[in-house]
């Protein structure tokens, strides 16, 4: 069997985003990717991201929120960096590809509840969008690209 290709995602907080595309890669291919994210200023996997990924029946309540540094020096296949704004996490380390797949942080959501946890479904279900093209043909992505995957207005 052929060695796992090895990600790590990246966001400021490695609280929602990070936390997500962690847990559904390895929910979706977890048999073919090994998966780790990261964060700047790691606090917590938030409530909310727990919440939304259960109701896919993905579980990362088990997951922890880690410092970038933790992976200095590994290597990676691919290092993806999920925030929308420009202070993105770099990584120092070994990697093949670098992306940035932008998506606007959940945790800014305003409004009731239900509003909320609607940013949060939002933000997961494109997560999941792109990771199923990922998990379809890794070798297509190169480095670069920069474009929003979702608009700040949806």
């Amino acid at each position: 069997m052929p060695d796992k290709i090895k990600v790590l995602f990246l966001c400021v907080g490695n609280s929602c985003r990070s936390q997500m595309a962690e847990g559904l890669l390895r929910h979706l291919a977890g048999e073919r990717f090994e998966v780790e994210s990261a964060g700047t200023i790691p606090c917590f996997v938030h409530p909310r991201a727990i919440q939304v990924m259960g109701e896919l029946g993905v579980d990362i309540s088990g997951q922890r929120s880690k410092h970038v540094q933790e992976f200095q020096g590994q290597s990676f296949d691919y290092v993806i960096s999920l925030c929308g704004e420009n202070n993105c996490p770099s990584f120092i380390g070994k990697t093949d590809t670098s992306l940035h797949w932008p998506f606007p942080d959940p945790i800014s959501a305003s409004g009731t509840e239900e509003e909320v946890l609607g940013e949060f479904r939002t933000v997961r279900d494109a997560i999941r969008a792109k990771l199923e093209e990922f998990i379809a043909d890794p070798g297509s992505f190169s480095s670069g690209g920069t474009e929003f995957l979702i608009s700040k207005d949806s």
